[in-house]
């Protein structure tokens, strides 16, 4: 493993909530640790966490609920072989920790092993990539609500046809301690807030909907008055598009995929199927195929979870290993999977610091940050002009996949057709039905605009779900299946 410059101020911050509180010590963690050593146990680890939420929602001009709460644990876990055994508590003290170990024992092999657990701890912290404050106290309670209402107040100042406007502002305050067996303690503070827009618009008896929104890991003055007005103008102008749109044709046909939030599609559909664990199942249609081409000329795609600020960034991962940039496939080359500790031991691949869970009453698996697709060198304008028949999606809504065969099925929120190299009107009811490695290869354009969301993602895997983000440039994927009305 390569060293990487501690953080030692957030280091004394999560020692100071997660630890000293409970009498706890360096001494007694390594105690705990040492206990699961008595039988064949390759790996363990401890997870410490405090976290603080709250939420605010506007609904009829009236901010409507409000909650807070605050949580706190510790995971304990040992991994022998391929496998894994789990306990949690939400009473952190060192009897509750004993008791934890104790548990996991259960899955170890008999005989005492030759792994031992380190004798000290080695303090190790992640990169700055955020400021780790509590952005809960950065605005006072009315300030929160003056917030919703004036975003309030700008989207219905937008158009007389919005009837209806629903707000919302979030903020969580994580700290995290990890203390694993070969001696790492490291420790994150992870600041978030998100702030979500949804708004009605009618017009002759119809009604349509649209939505906006973002944030990322800051406190509350990241919602700048010039950044709410750009929140309700989105949403608003999402929402009259498809008050005027027409049912979308079905069939094969080209499509431009927009810049930023699509990037959820590649998410979903190529994604989830490159991360180990799946992989080393067998179970990925990726599986085995490293080295081979998955995607056109042209095509790169990269986990980066050391991008500054962004939603799905991290200091260090949750194993308390430093995150990194991972190049998954370059120019249409599969290069390597998300790996976890497990996983990547397990695959003799290296570790790459895409270790996630939801909270400590969570298992780690391997899971994205912030996945994207580099850009090309095609201008957005060309693309389009490109195409004499075709859509033109500009926001998803759900979708899912099958990551054994990487069948997907998502839902265009807002798109257009294109006519002569032009878009020409709006649509509504169009989806993407495909399959992602083979979609990957339809690619024959790629934009020199790439962007990343504005900061909404939320990525689900086996009853988890953790924050990330996503992005690319415009994209042209020929002979693409849409499903429409009509």
């Amino acid at each position: 493993m390569k060293p990487f410059e501690p953080n030692l101020s957030t280091l004394a911050v999560a020692r100071d909530i997660l630890l000293t509180p409970f009498g706890l010590d360096e001494a007694k963690l390594l105690k705990t640790l040492g206990s699961m050593f008595t039988h064949k146990v390759d790996y363990a680890d401890l997870y410490f966490q405090f976290t603080k939420n709250e939420g605010w929602s506007l609904e009829e001009g009236i901010v409507k609920t409000g909650s807070f709460s605050i949580d706190q644990g510790v995971g304990v876990r040992a991994v022998s072989g391929d496998r894994t055994a789990f306990a949690y508590s939400d009473d952190i003290s060192e009897a509750a920790l004993l008791s934890a170990a104790s548990a996991t024992r259960t899955i170890a092999r008999a005989g005492a092993g030759k792994v031992k657990v380190a004798s000290a701890m080695t303090p190790t912290g992640g990169r700055a990539l955020y400021l780790p404050n509590d952005p809960l106290a950065s605005l006072d309670a009315t300030a929160k609500v003056k917030l919703l209402e004036r975003l309030e107040q700008m989207a219905r100042s937008k158009d007389p046809r919005v009837v209806q406007v629903m707000a919302s502002l979030a903020a969580e305050y994580d700290v995290v301690l990890v203390v694993r067996s070969d001696g790492v303690l490291a420790a994150d503070i992870r600041p978030l807030v998100r702030v979500s827009l949804t708004v009605i618009a009618e017009q002759n008896g119809r009604r349509e909907m649209g939505s906006s929104g973002g944030g990322g890991r800051y406190d509350y003055g990241y919602f700048t008055d010039a950044l709410l007005e750009q929140y309700a103008q989105d949403a608003v102008s999402s929402a009259l598009v498809n008050l005027d749109a027409r049912p979308a044709p079905a069939g094969p046909m080209t499509v431009v995929l927009g810049p930023g939030w699509p990037g959820i599609l590649l998410h979903e559909a190529i994604g989830h199927g490159l991360e180990g664990d799946f992989n080393r199942k067998g179970s990925s249609t990726f599986s085995g195929r490293i080295g081979e081409r998955v995607a056109a000329k042209g095509v790169t795609v990269v986990d980066d979870g050391t991008l500054p600020d962004r939603r799905g960034s991290l200091n260090i991962d949750d194993e308390g290993n430093p995150t990194q940039c991972t190049t998954l496939i370059e120019d249409g080359i599969l290069k390597g999977y998300i790996q976890d500790t497990m996983n990547a031991r397990l695959m003799k691949m290296p570790v790459t610091g895409n270790a996630r869970r939801e909270s400590f009453a969570h298992l780690p698996m391997p899971r994205m940050t912030n996945t994207y697709m580099l850009g090309g060198d095609k201008d957005p304008g060309e693309i389009l002009a490109s195409v004499k028949n075709g859509l033109y999606a500009v926001n998803f809504g759900g979708g899912q996949v099958d990551i054994t065969n990487g069948k997907f099925v998502f839902s265009a929120s807002e798109a257009y057709m294109i006519e002569n190299g032009k878009i020409s009107y709006p649509v509504k009811g169009a989806t993407l039905i495909g399959n992602g490695p083979e979609v990957l290869n339809r690619v024959s354009m790629i934009g020199n605009d790439m962007r990343l969301d504005p900061g909404v993602g939320v990525c689900g895997k086996e009853g988890q779900s953790v924050p990330v983000g996503v992005g690319q440039p415009t994209l042209r994927l020929d002979g693409v299946t849409v499903g429409g009305t009509v």
